[in-house]
């Protein structure tokens, strides 16, 4: 794609995302995405499944412009608490934690916050047009995949996203199974009979993605909040003044520039590529710094790379999702489903079929970092206040908002009673160590995986070697096989070290 052509999307994008309508809901979802990556305990994944129903009634493109500034503006307002508290807000904030609040106890909270959000800007800016000048290439050549390429694309998706969980492996391989069964649920697409319903009449239309999402990611967040008892928050420090100096803005350009490379890399890749990005930008800037030791005791640096590395991280993880049609993510498998609530197929034919959609998506996170800026520098004040919002106040009325959510989509008491369900079940597996989020990744692409083996086996009339024999699908099936062999041996690595312990060393 030339620069033309380039420049004449990203004004279409700035067509679609200035008229009033969109403008307000990035406002609105960058708002929101501040607010619960400030409060801690309350992440993006679930906020974005409990605000699932309200997209149901909204045009596609405001919709995924206000979710998608939920997600990167989770992000910028996770740092906040971080540096603060020493609490983070945001999974990917916790290495701002070491940084960052020993800068707020030196009483340079203010410059702390204002690096954050600078450095933030600047990887979004950047990553966002990495995103906009791959994305068109990246559809065109998905355009010429078969089924069997794209079976075997989501499939190594699915295993990449267990392969790369935080936890067990294993764990997350039969999470990922449980989703794809979970799929099956209800009418056979191509018969018509009914499958897994356990004779529950409710389910002859399968499971909706809202009450499995808000079920089994938003409750079992507010049950841990629960369990956990109420926290003081008590904030010790001044914040001081928010613009950093000449020294401090020498000092983070660099960080911030590596940091924008590494988390726009990681983003891209199936699993926990934004929560990976700010660590692996950490121990760069650590193993390039002249004296290492200035790290955990407020080194600016630390602040400025991981910042930067999480917010492109955000970024990018739209590629596939926008390009390919697959989640790399929990939070883009929410993406696909609010796509699905509104008719779109995910895929490469979403640029030819619904270009304001796709290039406006893309420009609006340009105008939702600048957005960002302004609701985190000058309006910090707020967000400290809010800081001090009692659980017994916040909890009670997410649960009814929960509810109330589930049941405004069918007008379905089962729908409430299913998310209850699913809450409880997705309470006791974070109990067990069991991750949620690939569960909900094998359901989003169950449909699709199904679908598209049933198309291959058609075309090759039940020969499974078809996978094999195409180029394109076997290398993939090769890399698959690798990637699983790699996860396994490190983690059989590790094990054997811990076991052998200093006599093995």
């Amino acid at each position: 794609m030339g620069f033309e052509q380039l420049w004449s999307n990203l004004g279409l994008g700035f067509t679609v995302v200035l008229d009033p309508a969109n403008l307000f809901y990035c406002f609105i979802g960058c708002l929101i995405g501040t607010l619960i990556g400030v409060l801690p305990g309350v992440g993006p994944v679930s906020t974005i499944a409990i605000l699932l129903p309200l997209t149901f009634n909204l045009e596609p493109t405001g919709a995924l412009i206000m979710l998608a500034g939920i997600f990167y503006g989770a992000q910028y307002g996770g740092s906040t608490a971080a540096i603060l508290l020493r609490i983070p807000g945001e999974s990917t904030s916790i290495v701002t934690v070491l940084d960052g609040y020993e800068m707020a106890r030196q009483g340079r909270a203010g410059i702390a916050l204002g690096i954050a959000a600078l450095a933030s800007f600047v990887a979004g800016c950047i990553a966002t047009l990495f995103v906009a000048a791959i994305g068109e290439p990246l559809s065109r050549i998905a355009l010429y995949f078969g089924p069997q390429e794209y079976f075997v694309l989501m499939l190594l998706g699915l295993m990449l996203a267990s392969a790369l969980a935080q936890g067990s492996v294993f764990k997350a391989f039969l999470m990922v199974v449980a989703g794809l069964l979970l799929s099956t649920v209800g009418s056979d697409p191509e018969t018509g009979m009914v499958r897994n319903t356990m004779g529950i009449d409710s389910l002859w239309d399968g499971i909706d993605f809202a009450p499995l999402a808000i079920g089994l990611l938003g409750l079992p967040e507010i049950l841990q909040q629960l369990a956990a008892g109420p926290e003081a928050r008590r904030i010790t420090s001044k914040i001081g003044r928010l613009l950093p100096g000449w020294r401090d803005l020498r000092m983070s350009t660099g960080p911030a520039l590596r940091g924008t490379v590494i988390g726009g890399f990681l983003g891209i890749l199936p699993g926990s590529g934004p929560i990976i990005a700010p660590f692996a930008s950490y121990a760069a800037e650590k193993k390039l710094a002249a004296d290492p030791s200035r790290f955990g005791r407020g080194a600016i640096e630390g602040v400025a790379g991981p910042e930067a590395a999480n917010n492109a991280a955000a970024q990018t993880s739209f590629i596939p999702l926008l390009t390919l049609g697959i989640p790399p993510n929990a939070i883009m498998a929410l993406m696909v489903g609010a796509m699905m609530i509104q008719g779109i197929v995910p895929g490469p034919q979403v640029m030819t079929s619904n270009p304001d959609l796709f290039w406006g998506v893309i420009v609006s996170m340009w105008i939702g970092n600048l957005m960002l800026i302004v609701i985190n520098l000058p309006l910090i004040g707020i967000w400290v206040r809010l800081l001090q919002v009692p659980q017994r106040v916040l909890l009670p009325a997410i649960v009814a908002f929960c509810c109330i959510g589930v049941f405004s989509i069918n007008n379905s008491a089962a729908d409430v009673m299913i998310t209850v369900g699913f809450g409880l079940l997705g309470y006791l597996l974070v109990n067990f160590g069991f991750e949620p989020a690939p569960l909900i990744l094998g359901f989003v692409l169950g449909g699709p995986i199904e679908e598209k083996l049933r198309q291959s086996l058609i075309l090759s009339h039940g020969d499974m070697l078809t996978f094999v024999e195409r180029p394109v699908s076997g290398g993939m099936l090769a890399a698959l096989g690798a990637v699983l062999l790699l996860a396994i041996m490190t983690r059989s690595f590790r094990k054997a070290r811990q076991w052998l312990g200093p006599t093995g060393g």
